[in-house]
């Protein structure tokens, strides 16, 4: 999980929406088993895309507004987020090779940093 960051409400705007590259959160719930399982799969593709893409979630029990502000109505929902904005989002488990591909494509999207 060390390659995964804990979000609040308050680290949100300049963790995902200030960030100068991709973000993926995962908008999850403690008691969710779907998030349960899903857990290890992102743990295994944040070490993959270590340096390329951040990754983070984020409990809706915890941040409300948020969940509300991003129409959050079922988890796991994962968002990408780039300059600010929703890129992509998965509601539910996606399989290990799409949530791969989505990710391959938003890496390959992002400018290499100088």
């Amino acid at each position: 999980m060390k390659n995964i960051l804990e979000l609040t409400e308050t680290s949100f705007e300049p963790e995902v929406l200030q960030a100068s590259g991709p973000v993926l959160v995962d908008f999850y719930a403690p008691w969710c088993g779907p998030c349960k399982m899903l857990a290890p799969l992102l743990d295994e593709l944040a070490a993959e895309f270590a340096g390329r893409i951040k990754f983070a979630k984020l409990n809706v029990d915890e941040a409300l507004d948020l969940a509300s502000r991003y129409g959050i109505t079922g988890v796991p929902t994962l968002m990408i987020f780039r300059d600010g904005q929703v890129r992509d989002t998965v509601v539910g488990l996606a399989s290990p090779r799409s949530l791969k591909q989505r990710l391959e494509k938003v890496a390959s999207s992002a400018p290499v940093p100088a």
